[in-house]
């Protein structure tokens, strides 16, 4: 279903009481998004949205090793297919990374966005780059790209304790951590200095994972995964991007 249907179906459906799982970004726009999340309320239904990533393996597997992430650097490439290019890059592929930062930060506030784009092969941006500031001190390093030869998913963390990186295609996670009792000077190599550790989580079909969820949300056996809210904070950081793209100077635009 194109994104700028979201709006119009969920409310035909939400407004009979029926719980929906809507696939990202929730809407359009964010007043679209509000329009969702009120109804939803309205008739006491579970709205959840489908950030997949959530459920990656690497990304569980990192999160118990998470201490005060200070700065993110995801890459996500793809090659291009005319499918999604209905909307810009950034609310195709990058709200996944989006989403996944805010949630890794608890949900802090975006305070200052930075980014700059090209459209090449579609109407709308197909690659793009953003440098996000957030209240707390974090900043995350965003570039997505539906130009690519191969496909890359990887998010890497840094925090003062080491070094995460996950490869979100393959479900890996690595944690280049700190040795206990280092200090700084001392040690010749970075062996010297940290301990590789490969983190594990349960294995687990991410698409399948996300379905049972929200039937267990909607039993009301467990909280919803991905809430209306957290939905709408990461459509509203994406178009904060793509705002933030068109107060660039110049961007390159197809023929």
């Amino acid at each position: 279903m194109p994104t700028p249907s979201h709006e119009s179906v969920g409310l035909e459906v939400l407004n009979r009481g029926i719980a929906v799982l809507m696939e990202k970004p929730l809407a359009a726009t964010v007043a679209e998004a509000d329009a969702l999340i009120d109804a939803a309320r309205s008739k006491g239904v579970q709205l959840q949205v489908g950030h997949i990533e959530r459920f990656n393996r690497a990304v569980r597997a990192a999160r118990p090793s998470l201490d005060g992430p200070l700065f993110f650097e995801s890459q996500r490439l793809a090659p291009f297919q005319p499918r999604g290019t209905d909307v810009a890059v950034i609310l195709d592929l990058m709200i996944h990374d989006l989403d996944l930062i805010l949630h890794l930060l608890g949900g802090a506030e975006a305070t200052d966005v930075r980014a700059s784009g090209v459209a090449v092969l579609s109407p709308h941006l197909d690659m793009t780059n953003a440098r996000v500031e957030f209240a707390g001190g974090a900043i995350a390093n965003v570039t997505t790209s539906r130009l690519a030869r191969d496909r890359v998913r990887k998010l890497r963390i840094f925090q003062p304790t080491g070094y995460l990186s996950l490869d979100l295609a393959s479900g890996s996670a690595t944690f280049l951590r700190l040795k206990s009792g280092w200090r700084p000077g001392t040690g010749t190599r970075l062996d010297d200095v940290v301990e590789t550790v490969l983190l594990e989580a349960p294995e687990g079909d991410a698409l399948r994972m996300e379905l049972e969820s929200f039937v267990h949300a909607v039993q009301g056996d467990r909280e919803t995964v991905v809430t209306g809210e957290e939905g709408r904070a990461a459509l509203r950081l994406a178009l904060e991007v793509a705002e933030a793209v068109d107060r660039q100077p110049a961007v390159l635009k197809p023929r």
